[in-house]
């Protein structure tokens, strides 16, 4: 067999690419080149770019200059069909599944396997998903309706879509956002896969760890530029932050050290049957505590039970000593708890409404006047927050649909900050978000902290666990099976307790 030329021909090139939106230049100068049996790192803030790169190569966005080349013939979309004929597929960052139909049709949709008198063969599209799900080294039922799937499930359905297609260019925007320890090995299992059978896989991801891991090159964009593409080998952390940002990764965790408190949160024995068991700890004033744990382990649920949401079997919550009653968030919002949510786009906001909406929704009745509550009140109100979590948006009118990923967690942020809490609890706070704004969030965690606030983190990513953590609670399969604070705290003590090889038991 002949050896692979070092330094191979590209397969897509992507060169001098404009794109605007009106009066906004979203690309300048977009540059891209991606070979055959590689794995290619794209990087850059939010608003760097990336997306519109990813959907010019999509066919969703025709270029406004510059051109789009495979295997050296230029490329023209009319549309995301052209882009696919051509074997260009795409993973996107926030899944778009029908919840109605199962696995299957949402894989197969508009290209249903046929038999007889055109009707749908119902086993081969069965069959030919299980053998998807069988190379990402996962099981689940092809039948399962989409309704009621975790992001992590819902990723890994899209990612078998695109899998589907038998694409030569793979494009993966935050394909590992809502995925940790095994989960994502499996996914770097199949994208080497795919490297060595010699297709071209365009990685976006905001964890560097996973660049360095996984990928051969890197290409690092800035306010809708290319700055640099160089081997990963020749590259530091530290290098790529500058060139993004132009901050060193030191500040991307700005933890103020503060003296613990009083307990506000308590919860105590929380049981529910086949999810979480005996579940057991306390928060206290200014201290921030992590609950980590690989996808699966329940860090979620335990939350989202402490905060009313959803319904639990046994034990105790409380906050300030205060008993709450189970599946009431009102009780639990009025006692000052509030919840961050995972999913932002579908559980944190409401995304036909304007960003001033949103950033009041908690406060609307004690924000209003004899019921009503008027406009000039909650713009005001809506800007100072937006303000100081320095929200970077046209005008506060516009649909929240419109910002970034970064800036909409923004708003979630100030809609309960707003509330004055007690208690703040966060959900993957930093999912699918940019390195610059990850450090804003990390430092208002660190703000609300030291002015007393009892802070709750659920967080897949160890850097952040270990970065922001005073102490990290760690679940294994529904139970807290370990406590270890931030001193002793490091990868493989986390890893390990994770994966249930752990030195103790703190539930």
């Amino acid at each position: 067999m002949p050896e692979r030329p070092e330094h191979p021909a590209a397969l897509l090139t992507l060169s001098g690419v404009r794109k605007s939106f009106g009066a906004v230049q979203a690309l300048v100068d977009g540059r891209l080149e991606l070979r055959a049996g590689e794995v290619h790192a794209l990087v850059g803030e939010n608003g760097a770019g990336k997306s519109t790169l990813v959907k010019v190569l999509a066919g969703v966005h025709a270029p406004d200059e510059g051109f789009v080349a495979l295997d050296g013939e230029p490329l023209h979309f009319a549309g995301p069909a052209d882009a696919r004929a051509a074997g260009i597929a795409v993973i996107y960052q926030e899944p778009t599944l029908f919840p109605d139909l199962s696995v299957a049709e949402n894989i197969f949709m508009g290209r249903q396997p046929l038999r007889g008198l055109r009707r749908i063969d119902a086993a081969a599209m069965r069959r030919r998903t299980s053998e998807l799900f069988a190379r990402l080294g996962v099981r689940m039922d092809p039948d399962r309706p989409a309704r009621g799937l975790s992001i992590a499930d819902q990723q890994l359905v899209e990612i078998a879509k695109a899998l589907s297609f038998d694409a030569r260019v793979l494009v993966m925007d935050e394909p590992t956002a809502a995925l940790s320890g095994v989960e994502v090995e499996r996914l770097f299992a199949v994208v080497r896969s795919l490297r060595e059978a010699g297709a071209a896989v365009l990685f976006i991801s905001h964890r560097f760890d996973e660049v360095f891991a996984l990928c051969q090159r890197v290409t690092v964009m800035r306010d809708g530029r290319w700055v640099s593409t160089d081997p990963t080998g020749d590259l530091t952390v530290g290098q790529v932050v500058r060139r993004m940002v132009g901050r060193e990764v030191s500040q991307l965790y700005p933890k103020q050290e503060t003296e613990a408190g009083d307990v506000v949160l308590e919860v105590r024995d929380l049981t529910r049957l086949g999810v979480f068991d005996a579940v057991s700890f306390d928060v206290r004033a200014g201290e921030i505590v992590a609950l980590a744990g690989l996808v699966g382990a329940g860090r979620s649920e335990v939350v989202r039970a402490v905060f009313g949401v959803d319904r639990y079997d046994s034990g105790e919550v409380f906050v300030g000593r205060k008993r709450l009653p189970r599946g009431r968030p009102a009780v639990a919002m009025a006692a000052g708890v509030a919840l961050v949510p995972e999913d932002r786009r579908q559980q944190g906001l409401v995304m036909e409404l304007s960003i001033e909406r949103n950033a009041t929704l908690t406060r609307r009745w004690s924000l209003s006047r004899l019921g009503l509550l008027g406009p000039r009140v909650e713009r005001l109100d809506a800007g100072r927050w937006l303000q100081r979590l320095r929200v970077k948006a046209g005008h506060l009118a516009d649909p929240v649909s419109t910002l970034s990923g970064g800036n909409q967690q923004k708003v979630v942020l100030a809609k309960w900050l707003s509330t004055s809490p007690k208690v703040l609890i966060v959900d993957e706070p930093t999912r699918g978000i940019d390195v610059g704004t990850k450090a804003e969030v990390h430092r208002l965690m660190s703000q609300l902290a030291a002015e007393g606030v009892a802070v709750l983190m659920v967080s897949s990513e160890l850097p952040e666990v270990l970065g922001m953590a005073d102490r990290v609670l760690v679940m294994h399969e529904g139970r807290l099976v370990e406590e270890i604070a931030r001193e002793r705290a490091d990868e493989e003590s986390v890893m390990l307790a994770a994966t249930g090889q752990g030195a103790g038991d703190a539930g």
